[in-house]
């Protein structure tokens, strides 16, 4: 039987939470949302706006908004999602499914799963396979769990792209996870090459040689923008989970070398922008050349 999602909770409201929140609630479905910034007298009032212009129900708990919802999603950071599971065990009921979307390695889900199925709810695990922006409820998701199947089906009536993987939690992470070895990889590598390129005034060769040798991916044309411009925006994020990469390589014996460079370079790149002063803007036009260039210069005291 397809399962009837009416009320959604939502642990995390950051940029998937509050996506996938405000598109669900327009899909006529009842949202609620806890995120940790209502915990800061700072950043509450910000929270509270997001929350509100998606007309979602703000809670001060995670367990506020768990009780009550046929289907709890976990979108929080890497760092944060085991501890997530264990503070929504103490409060889930039998018959509530925990869906977590988190970008962290299959031992990290493993562990989650076994916390959340002793309070006898449903753990599903499920990685988001593109960026949500801006696919929206479109973005692929792979699902995994004794419950991965049904639960896609639910998810689906729902409006989102969910493909039931395995029956067994960590497959589906295993995915999310060898796959971001290449694509946060290949920000980084985009970051470290095409900077050095500019410090030489050979850019323009650079990327007409890697269109040569790669036709079609748009070396020429937006590509370097969009990469380097997912590590301005994310980069720290980006880092946490090629961290998650790293164990997750090692949980099968590979030293994770590329994994750990890659998220070096994408921390680089965030520590940089804060040292010289600059913020990633999503209303400006992102030019990687400006970023470089900015990069490059001494930082002012």
């Amino acid at each position: 039987m397809i399962p009837a999602f009416r009320r959604i909770a939502f642990i995390g409201f950051g940029e998937a939470g509050g996506i996938l929140g405000e598109e669900l609630v327009r899909s006529g479905r009842e949202v609620a949302a806890y995120d940790i910034l209502l915990d800061e007298p700072a950043r509450r009032a910000a929270m509270l706006a997001k929350m509100r212009a998606a007309s979602v129900e703000p809670c001060d708990s995670a367990p506020d908004a768990i009780a009550g919802a046929q289907l709890v999603i976990s979108a929080v950071t890497a760092s944060a999602a085991a501890e997530v599971a264990v503070a929504a065990a103490a409060v889930l009921e039998r018959g509530q499914l925990f869906l977590d979307i988190n970008s962290v390695s299959p031992a990290t889900k493993l562990a989650s799963a076994r916390v959340i199925e002793r309070c006898s709810a449903d753990y599903v695990e499920a990685a988001v396979m593109a960026p949500i922006p801006p696919q929206r409820l479109a973005v692929p998701m792979l699902l995994g769990g004794p419950r991965a199947a049904e639960a896609a089906e639910g998810l689906r009536a729902l409006g989102l792209n969910a493909k039931a993987l395995s029956d067994r939690v960590g497959v589906a992470s295993a995915v999310k996870m060898c796959r971001s070895i290449v694509i946060k990889g290949l920000e980084a590598l985009a970051v470290e090459s095409l900077f050095a390129a500019r410090r030489f005034g050979a850019e323009q060769e650079v990327l007409a040689s890697l269109a040569r040798t790669f036709p079609g991916m748009g070396w020429e044309g937006a590509l370097p923008d969009y990469l380097v411009s997912r590590v301005a925006e994310h980069g720290r994020r980006r880092a946490a989970e090629m961290r998650e990469v790293a164990l997750t390589l090692q949980d099968v014996g590979l030293d994770p070398l590329m994994a750990a460079a890659a998220a070096e370079r994408q921390d680089w790149t965030v520590r940089a922008m804060q040292a010289h002063r600059i913020e990633y803007r999503r209303e400006r036009e992102f030019s990687w050349h400006e970023l470089a260039d900015a990069l490059g210069q001494e930082v002012k005291p």
